[in-house]
């Protein structure tokens, strides 16, 4: 797909760091790949606020490839990372894994019944699917990998031999004093919590410091596998390193040139890898704004490695409709996966590319799924159109920045994401989906009836946008917020209705026949009260009087009492084709 970056100008976010990344690369590291970076820690389901983590370097490094451009979006899984707390909410867990804390991820069991081999793998895997459906493109490092081979023993060795360097750094911060808990409006991310609250030592964000000194560096006990151990000698020359665990009062001396179990604490690990992988890109949270924050701190450390910090925007946060902030090491937040589930990928990528870094946004697993689904469907009809020349006013037409979003959502630089043929409106689907209740021959005959000119064959055509509705009303909607329609007719309200109310209903039976489809229905039942208070079927709002609207709303309340008994419901048109012609007359008392 071709670069979208000359058709919008200044507009476009994407385009703008796309186009400071290639010129530091160039800068850096001229005639080699660009190189992005992610970092996501699997322990607890991986989130979408973890998401925008991976979406804000893939969006610029799609643009990147889409430039002509190499480039390797790197996501490394921090799988070393120490098993900090039991999540709650999560199938298969309980107390019991209390035991593991401390442990490296890796080190963990996986949630009973998981077909992987290890608490870190299980919720990866989810993740690398979401991101497959997604069409991220990305190149997985395990952290636990990389350590236990020792693929950063010299980092390592480098970083030991320079610890007074950074502690002078890290010390810079230590006397600053911490905002208080309840000034804090967002809590800090798994790895700056794991950080601060791990090891039950204070001086884990940092390092070990002691008596012996200050160190980098945290092995992971021989014998219980956690790393609540203290070094408590270490010899530059030979690399000897003596430590003792305070959780099983294990000992023991190593090489460390030839040990390969333990890590660098996380404010020089993150700057180290930097260093190590040459990244140019890579956004942080806002948790790491802060002073003394890993980005800030990082920023000075990477220097001892021989590297520079990389272009890193900060990302603010992605709530959930009537949900605040999410945490990984909690259970219940939705995932990627359960995103995925009710809306299609060109959807959520949309979300993701539309808003800048820097600005917060909620997904909605409610209601307001559907005005997203409108809104989208709306910005399609004006691409489609071609009109994307914005005016002074508007003017219907898509700005350059809505069709740039437009194009990061539909596809990536290999092509477009596979597409729903016949995209119907999303609420439509719901309410279908809805009313059927799973009965699939139903819905296929009140979808193909929606346009009686161009009818849909098959259910597949409105696939795989139909299956995320049904999901969405299965999982999200309540079930006394679901609809259910009438066996019988209601008698008694149908006796009570005073002679206006009965001659609406019968406007309605009498146009039924002649109106049958979607648009046919539409303009019906919003008629109806129009040609009651004699004015034209076809009269615009602006022809007529405030009250006619009044008198719609009564008219539909009416009609929902009649054939659902409540006073709202799916939009009567579609509610009027589920039911069928012959149920309505029948519900209607005709």
């Amino acid at each position: 797909m071709p670069t979208v970056a000359q058709s919008t100008e200044t507009t476009d976010w994407v385009s703008r760091f796309a186009d400071e990344v290639i010129e530091e690369s160039e800068r850096r590291a001229p005639g080699k790949p660009v190189v992005v970076a992610s970092g996501l820690s699997p322990s607890g389901p991986i989130h979408l606020g973890n998401l925008r983590e991976v979406m804000t370097p893939h969006l610029v490094a799609d643009e990147i490839r889409r430039r002509g451009h190499q480039v390797r979006h790197l996501i490394s899984w921090d799988d070393y990372d120490r098993y900090r707390k039991v999540p709650a909410g999560i199938s298969g867990v309980d107390e019991s894994w209390a035991e593991h804390i401390g442990k490296p991820l890796t080190s963990v069991p996986a949630p009973k019944g998981s077909a992987h081999p290890n608490w870190a793998e299980h919720f990866k895997a989810a993740m690398i699917e979401s991101l497959a459906e997604l069409g991220v493109e990305f190149d997985g490092i395990s952290q636990t990998e990389q350590y236990t081979s020792g693929v950063y023993r010299e980092q390592i060795l480098h970083a030991m031999r320079h610890r007074a360097d950074i502690d002078a750094i890290l010390a810079q911060y230590r006397t600053k004093k911490a905002p208080a808990k309840k000034q804090q409006q967002k809590p800090v991310d798994e790895a700056e919590l794991e950080a601060a609250e791990g090891s039950g030592a204070a001086a884990e964000d940092d390092g070990s410091s002691g008596s012996a000194g200050y160190f980098p560096y945290k092995p992971y006990c021989g014998n219980c596998e956690k790393d609540l151990t203290t070094v408590t000698a270490y010899d530059d020359d030979s690399t000897e390193l003596t430590y003792t665990c305070t959780a099983c009062a294990f000992s023991e001396t190593v090489r460390l040139e030839e040990f390969n179990r333990g890590k660098l604490v996380w404010k020089v690990d993150w700057p180290m890898r930097w260093a190590y992988e040459g990244v140019i890109f890579e956004p942080s949270g806002v948790d790491h704004s802060s002073p003394g924050s890993s980005f800030q701190v990082g920023g000075q450390i990477v220097g001892i490695f021989g590297g520079q910090q990389p272009i890193g925007p900060m990302y603010a946060f992605v709530g959930i409709s009537g949900m605040a902030k999410m945490s990984s090491s909690r259970g219940g937040v939705p995932t990627p996966a359960d995103a995925l589930k009710i809306m299609e990928p060109q959807l959520l990528r949309w979300l993701y590319a539309r808003r800048r870094p820097n600005q917060s946004f909620k997904i909605a697993f409610d209601q307001e799924i559907q005005r997203l689904y409108d809104e989208w469907d709306k910005l399609v009809a004006k691409v489609a159109g071609g009109d994307s020349q914005a005016s002074s006013t508007g003017g219907g037409s898509a700005l350059p920045a809505d069709v740039a979003a437009y194009t990061r959502a539909v596809g990536t630089a290999a092509g477009e994401l596979p597409k729903t043929p016949r995209p119907l409106p999303y609420r439509t689907l719901a309410s279908v989906a809805d009313i059927t209740a799973g009965h699939q021959d139903q819905a296929l005959r009140i979808l193909s009836e929606l346009d009686p000119a161009n009818p849909l064959s098959s259910l597949d055509e409105a696939r795989p946008r139909y299956d995320k509705a049904e999901a969405w009303i299965n999982t999200h909607v309540p079930a006394d917020q679901r609809t259910i329609v009438r066996d019988e007719p209601d008698t008694e309200l149908l006796k009570s209705l005073d002679d206006a109310s009965r001659q609406s209903v019968r406007l309605l039976l009498d146009g039924l026949a002649d109106h049958w489809s979607l648009d046919g229905l539409t303009h019906l039942v919003y008629g109806v009260p129009k040609v009651q208070a004699g004015f034209s079927a076809d009269a615009t709002p602006k022809e007529l009087p405030p009250e006619i609207k009044t008198a719609q709303r009564t008219f539909f309340a009416l009609l929902y009492h009649l054939l659902v008994g409540r006073d709202t419901g799916p939009r009567l048109p579609t509610l009027l084709l589920a039911v069928g012609q012959d149920r309505v007359r029948t519900l209607l008392g005709d």
